[in-house]
């Protein structure tokens, strides 16, 4: 897989595979930088993105939800083409397609986000990504999933991507699930820093009848993790019983799922916990490198039938054990 940036007069190519190989548990993060025509400057992860070009001719199509402006065909491919300006109901950006296109990847689905200009890729330590709250305001924030400064005090709003969808084609809907046994007692922590997303997880663990708690970004999640381990060792209770599985995203603010599930592997108090990776990010790449930091099972965004056939058997294993 790769990038093509058209922005540069000779173009660039990355090789994304060689990149995610070398970031595994680094806690680093490649960001493709971008303009939406306004003052603001965005980022999107750029495992997600297959390439960039040039905005190609677009085929409109009559019915289209707002901020899908028509179908290119794509290698054989017939790929629906979202203008991000447009969905996320930006006032002050320019009219027009825009010069590019990013073909992205995501919850398996494969689109054409159209963007004003393409600048650069740029690496970012998990560490410096911020919640968007304490930052900024406006209409754009509930399609913002943080922040990252870079130097010169320049800020990035990295996308919620998830957000952007489900306000474009839809939520998907999550079906009706078979419970677990309701005489035992089954809990979940999971970390997401996506609202649409953690929505849908604890839909998915309510219809399995599953308690759960849940934190929003990794180093939340890894502090409350081990605030319950300690306590559950200084009252020399077993910490399987207050939780039986751990779920986590692969890309979060201040510390990436990677990082927090090697920790948590590495913690003998965790002996015994499941963690599953549950990511937008779905290539086989991704998979490689959460097996490399230990998860017990990869489950690519967002299939909620195929995350609780995961869940279920790891959680009755527990109560089997």
């Amino acid at each position: 897989m790769s990038i093509i940036d058209s922005s540069t007069d000779g173009g660039m190519l990355q090789t994304v595979d060689a990149l995610l190989s070398s970031g595994a548990g680094s806690n680093l993060m490649e960001i493709l930088l971008f303009s939406l025509g306004t003052k603001e400057t965005f980022g999107i992860n750029v495992f997600k993105v297959r390439e960039v070009s040039r905005t190609p001719k677009i085929t409109k199509t009559p019915n289209m939800p707002m901020g899908v402006v028509g179908l290119i065909s794509l290698r054989g491919n017939v790929i629906p083409v979202v203008s991000l300006a447009q969905s996320m109901e930006l006032s002050d950006a320019p009219g027009g397609l825009g010069g590019s296109m990013m073909v992205a990847e995501y919850n398996k689905r494969v689109l054409g986000f159209l963007v004003h200009a393409v600048d650069r890729i740029t690496r970012v330590e998990w560490s410096s990504v911020r919640a968007p709250e304490s930052v900024i305001t406006g209409g754009s924030h509930r399609f913002i999933t943080s922040i990252v400064e870079l130097p010169g005090n320049k800020l990035v709003s990295i996308l919620d991507v998830e957000q952007i969808l489900a306000n474009t084609f839809g939520e998907e809907l999550v079906p009706e699930l078979e419970r677990l046994d309701d005489s035992l007692e089954y809990n979940v922590f999971f970390v997401d820093d996506s609202t649409i997303a953690r929505k849908k997880i604890a839909e998915v663990l309510d219809r399995l009848g599953v308690k759960h708690k849940h934190a929003l970004n990794g180093m939340e999640a890894w502090t409350r993790l081990s605030n319950m381990a300690s306590h559950a060792q200084m009252s020399k209770r077993d910490l399987r019983d207050e939780v039986q599985l751990i779920m986590v995203d692969a890309e979060m603010p201040e510390m990436d799922g990677y990082v927090l599930t090697r920790n948590i592997k590495n913690d003998p108090r965790f002996n015994g916990i499941p963690v599953v990776m549950h990511s937008s990010l779905s290539s086989e790449a991704n998979r490689a490198m959460g097996k490399r930091v230990g998860v017990d099972a990869y489950v690519a965004k967002f299939d909620a039938e195929f995350l609780a056939s995961t869940l279920r058997p790891l959680l009755m294993k527990h109560h089997r054990g």
